[in-house]
């Protein structure tokens, strides 16, 4: 399997060209799209810590994106909360939510599964739309300054999106971590033999709960920044199609890579943005759609899965 290459050589030249573009990124396009591409990307990563180490399809995972995005915007908004205090919280929230909410779901397995997260999503996304007094409905929540962190003024674009990368790249860094561990072994072993896993001792489903608590909590962490970074939480972000969204970097990247559904971020986010501002711009989902059918035919692994399933040009791996 294609997760199993995470850690080898081709694995660290992979993170080390992601770590390269995102150091310039914000120099080479606008900034506020570069805080985009890194918060989904973030994003990504946590769908695909579920999906690719799991097997478990979420269709709602703009549950904690989306949530976490409102609660951190109420906090700045409503209480003037400093950058810290919001995102914490709004963490904190998305772990508890979808403690709760893996403890209902995590008992179903495939479409009754991904069913189950959508619906409790779209609660989530109508209670959004009718609180307008506190969400503002279609309208979204607007915040104001960014306030500073440790001295370094946020409402500088670059400098925002050089924290949020900091945070980016410990939160994956932590991620890769918990793959490479016994606690990831047991993962990828359940993925591939469920009964097996059961049959060896493992409670299968406290793996599979705490996957999907880890999972939410890191999309949480996500969506507060692109809400702080961005001055603005919407309906969007609850909304189920940014579910399928973060569902279709996934497989474009690779999933079980890690590091694919970084790429499949960043190159979804890109052509959103560029083929929407082109003559062609009402089209764009028609665009996105025909690239993603091309690369899954043509690397049904995605793209960075195919780079680590092969073995050449790079050296074989020692270890």
């Amino acid at each position: 399997m294609t997760a199993s290459l995470i850690g080898t050589r081709r694995g660290a030249i992979v993170a080390a060209i992601l770590a390269a573009v995102g150091l310039v990124l914000p120099f080479v396009i606008y900034p506020i799209e570069a805080i985009d591409i890194i918060c989904f990307a973030l994003f990504a990563v946590a769908f695909d810590l579920l999906l690719g180490f799991t097997g478990l399809l979420s269709f709602g995972h703009a549950l904690f994106w989306g949530g976490s995005a409102y609660v951190a915007s109420l906090l700045v908004v409503k209480l003037g909360a400093p950058f810290p205090a919001a995102v914490a919280i709004a963490v904190l929230y998305a772990m508890v939510l979808a403690f709760v909410v893996g403890v209902v779901a995590i008992k179903r397995t495939g479409i009754y599964f991904a069913m189950i997260t959508l619906a409790i999503a779209q609660i989530q996304f109508f209670f959004a739309f009718q609180l307008t007094d506190l969400t503002g409905g279609e309208n979204g929540l607007q915040l104001g300054a960014r306030g500073s962190f440790l001295g370094l003024p946020l409402d500088n674009d670059r400098v925002y999106y050089y924290l949020a990368f900091a945070i980016v790249a410990i939160a994956v860094s932590f991620v890769v971590r918990v793959v490479r561990s016994p606690f990831g072994a047991v993962l990828a072993a359940t993925r591939e033999n469920e009964q097996r896993a059961i049959g060896l001792g493992y409670r299968v489903e406290r793996y599979k709960l705490a996957t999907f608590v880890l999972s939410g909590t890191i999309a949480g962490l996500a969506g507060a920044l692109y809400a702080i970074g961005n001055h603005l939480s919407g309906l969007d972000g609850v909304d189920w199609h940014t579910s399928g969204k973060v569902v279709m970097m996934s497989i474009l990247g690779g999933i079980g890579t890690v590091f694919g559904p970084i790429v499949g971020a960043g190159v979804f986010e890109t052509l959103e943005y560029y083929v929407s501002k082109t003559p062609i711009g009402d089209k764009t989902n028609i665009v996105l759609g025909t690239i993603f059918a091309i690369v899954i035919l043509i690397a049904r692994r995605g793209i960075v899965g195919e780079i680590l399933a092969r073995r050449n040009p790079l050296p074989r791996d020692n270890g």
